[in-house]
């Protein structure tokens, strides 16, 4: 880890892209148009950033279908596909504290996490889906003698992937990783208010050698650009991942256009669930706390919810209250800070307007609750708020920011029942010592993963993805992610003969 000097020193020697990433160079928006990029702990601007719309997705697309249709990509052999995304996966390695310097600018994540999380597991993500491409097999079917079925994948075409901004790089990898290893040409959206590493990716996947418009990346707004993508009649599948809201109007656009395959990867309300056997509080509470106020609770399988036992309650919300005290909020270049600052002026007010609403239908404050006034940055403390009933909005609500909702239980079936009180069914997590009670719980709890004694999404190897609202269609990582990117052909061949006995 670097000083807070030498990463501000690697920030001001970073030439940031600024342009669409269109057939392997960057290239203006067609119209002209920019948006600016904000720096939102400082609320200085960056950069103007190309701001794509329907002429500029028009292009992509021919573009991504030609290199697609000619085969530059699609049709190179699996071998040499893992070759070229093992290079791809050195080139971010060579290059990994630009690209963390600069999604931490953009993005107000601090700098530690991005050097120790995001570019390792973006690497890790890109070299496992290559590894993969020469493992996959294809299958025969039990057709007997007479008959040989031959059941093959082949890649979908030309998808879409629709990123959040709260992982930028990492969201990028997790779908650029299986749909490239799959044999597709990709389209990325980047959210509007971070571009600039999904832009830099993929000028060092071109420079790896992955074919001019086999990837492209297009800024811009939701409304506009999102929209067209979702519309277009010659992309074969939209990939998104974001909130539950947006999902829906994706699967809309889909109606409305060429019926293209769309995977979902939506909002969470997660609850973490203490019983009261649970041992080791000192170290449930860093759970408790981790999985809260990471990522400045931007995160979709955020445990905003803290179901806990009545007999352990006191004891447990003191090692929560003291752990909480060490997460130090302020420069994200800073990489003594554990929490930096909202994504943007919008959703900081959001998060506060819960906050503000939470106080007013009666949940007890006991931590935090305010702003912090630091460089102009948008930055809110820790916050934990007690006696939160089901009923309340904050118990409902996916805040997406640095709150903490406590409800109390006396049964684990209280718990449960309450942890699948919700919209969603993302993630959970449940801490016990009785391993036939983590069991049933955990199997009894609505959600697409559920950690045990740990807060985790699991790791490359496990699928990811929801129940309910936070989305369907498909799953990230692990092997399950290349499904959403291929598709399934059965070739029937007959083999009969006028005697089955005669072998010429």
């Amino acid at each position: 880890m670097l000083t807070q000097a030498e990463y501000l020193a690697i920030a001001e020697q970073i030439n940031f892209p600024t342009n669409a990433w269109i057939d392997g160079s960057y290239t203006p928006a067609i119209n002209g148009g920019t948006l600016a990029t904000i720096n939102p702990a400082t609320g200085q601007e960056i950069a103007q950033i190309s701001a794509c719309d329907s002429a500029d997705v028009d292009v992509a697309v021919d573009k991504a279908r030609q290199a697609f249709e000619a085969g530059s990509w699609s049709k190179l052999h699996p071998s040499q596909r893992k070759q070229v995304m093992i290079k791809f996966v050195k080139l971010i390695n060579r290059n990994q504290q630009e690209l963390a310097v600069m999604e931490a600018l953009e993005s107000g994540k601090p700098i530690k996490d991005c050097v120790s999380i995001d570019v390792p597991e973006t690497i890790d993500c890109i070299q496992w889906h290559a590894e993969a491409i020469d493992k996959i097999y294809d299958q025969i079917s039990p057709s007997g003698d007479a008959a040989l079925g031959m059941i093959v994948r082949e890649p979908i075409g030309v998808v879409a992937c629709v990123l959040p901004w709260n992982f930028p790089m990492l969201m990028a990898a997790w779908k650029l990783g299986p749909a490239l290893a799959a044999g597709n040409s990709v389209i990325l959206k980047p959210a509007e208010h971070t571009s600039m590493s999904c832009l830099r990716l993929a000028q060092l996947a071109h420079e790896a050698g992955v074919p001019a418009g086999v990837i492209n990346v297009l800024p811009g707004l939701g409304e506009t650009c999102g929209q067209s993508l979702g519309l277009h009649d010659d992309i074969d599948a939209v990939s998104f991942t974001g909130s539950t809201e947006v999902g829906r109007l994706f699967l809309q656009y889909s109606a409305q256009s060429n019926l293209k395959r769309v995977v979902l990867e939506c909002g969470g309300k997660n609850p973490c669930i203490v019983l009261n056997d649970a041992e080791r509080l000192d170290e449930v509470a860093e759970h408790v706390v981790n999985a809260v106020f990471w990522n400045m609770g931007e995160n979709c399988s955020s445990n905003s919810r803290l179901i806990v036992h009545s007999a352990i309650k006191e004891q447990l919300m003191v090692k929560v209250l003291e752990k909480t005290r060490d997460w130090i909020t302020g420069d994200p270049m800073d990489p003594r800070n554990a929490l930096g600052a909202m994504i943007s002026q919008e959703h900081f007010e959001k998060v506060m307007q819960y906050i503000e609403g939470a106080k007013q239908q009666g949940a007890e404050l006991i931590l935090g609750g305010n702003a912090i006034e630091l460089n102009n940055g948008l930055f809110i403390e820790p916050t934990i708020f007690d006696r939160v009933t089901s009923d309340m909005t904050i118990a409902q609500e996916e805040v997406f920011g640095p709150v903490l909702a406590v409800m109390t239980v006396n049964s684990a079936a209280e718990a449960v029942a309450l942890a699948n009180d919700t919209c969603y069914g993302l993630a959970a997590s449940v801490f016990t010592s009785n391993a036939r009670r983590a069991h049933n719980v955990a199997r009894a709890i609505k959600a697409g993963t559920v950690s045990v004694n740990c807060y985790s999404e699991g790791d490359m190897s496990t699928p990811f993805g929801g129940y309910k609202s936070s989305g369907f269609g498909g799953r990230d990582n692990s092997l399950m992610a290349h499904d959403q990117y291929t598709e399934t052909k059965t070739i029937w061949m007959d083999l009969s003969t006028e005697s089955d006995s005669q072998l010429d």
